[in-house]
């Protein structure tokens, strides 16, 4: 299991887009992959549990993964949030 703390770049945090962006770079990795904010985790994997944290610029999430590929997940997602959802 591999975890990393990240905080949301972007003003409008893990909404719509940037979630959706999110989403799509979580799916191209096998491990199980969760995001987590407040004590709630959800399946990275998942659109409306990322929707249903209510993440907002400023906030700081944690990333976990658990399988063959997780710190390359972790270090792909984080680089992706710290880029404000430009990369």
């Amino acid at each position: 299991m591999y975890v990393k703390e990240v905080t949301v770049q972007n003003q409008v945090g893990l909404h719509a887009r940037p979630a959706t962006f999110f989403i799509q770079k979580a799916n191209e990795f096998n491990s199980f992959i969760w995001v987590e904010k407040d004590e709630r985790r959800v399946n990275a994997k998942s659109l409306l549990g990322v929707l249903s944290l209510g993440i907002v610029g400023g906030a700081t999430i944690k990333i976990t993964a658990d399988g063959a590929d997780e710190k390359q997940a972790v270090d792909a997602l984080v680089k992706l949030v710290d880029s404000g959802f430009t990369d």
